[in-house]
């Protein structure tokens, strides 16, 4: 009963190594397959130490002197509001993510116009989750909109 399925066995084994020698060319189809494989993201970087100018909030432009932002090397945020400047501690985080602290703010007077300008754009930064950059465009996104920048001069 053991010599029948050894025998089997043999016959198998010398199959795989005749396979082996006489590899048959890979079909078309299956070269087509491997092309659809999706490949890995290639992680973005992001570009600390650039100088950001805001272009809009949801796609709604700034008005007048537009909210700036920086990240230096040991990731502390800082710019210009609209009316004050503002300070923080921010990570860029694996996969494009991203935290910011509470800010430290000046408290400057401002009409009450560029106040909420100011404040909305703080709150989106504040509560920023993802990052992108598309060329000379910083795009920040959270659950209070989305900023987007393009780099200062």
């Amino acid at each position: 009963m053991l010599l029948p399925r050894l025998v089997g066995l043999a016959a198998v084994l010398s199959c795989v190594a005749c396979a082996d020698t006489q590899t048959p060319a890979p079909r078309a189809d299956t070269q087509a397959q491997a092309a659809k494989v999706p490949q890995p993201r290639q992680e973005k970087i992001f570009p600390v130490g650039s100088s950001w100018t805001a272009v809009s909030l949801n796609g709604r432009p700034f008005t007048g002197e537009r909210p700036s932002f920086t990240l230096n090397k040991q990731y502390r945020a800082n710019g210009f509001g609209g009316c004050n400047t503002y300070s923080a501690t921010a990570y860029p985080l694996r996969e494009q993510g991203f935290v910011v602290s509470p800010f430290v703010l000046t408290k400057k007077s401002c009409d009450r116009a560029r106040q909420q300008s100011e404040q909305t754009f703080l709150v989106a930064l504040r509560t920023a989750a993802k990052w992108d950059i598309q060329g000379s465009t910083l795009t920040i996104e959270g659950q209070n909109g989305t900023l987007r920048f393009e780099r200062a001069m």
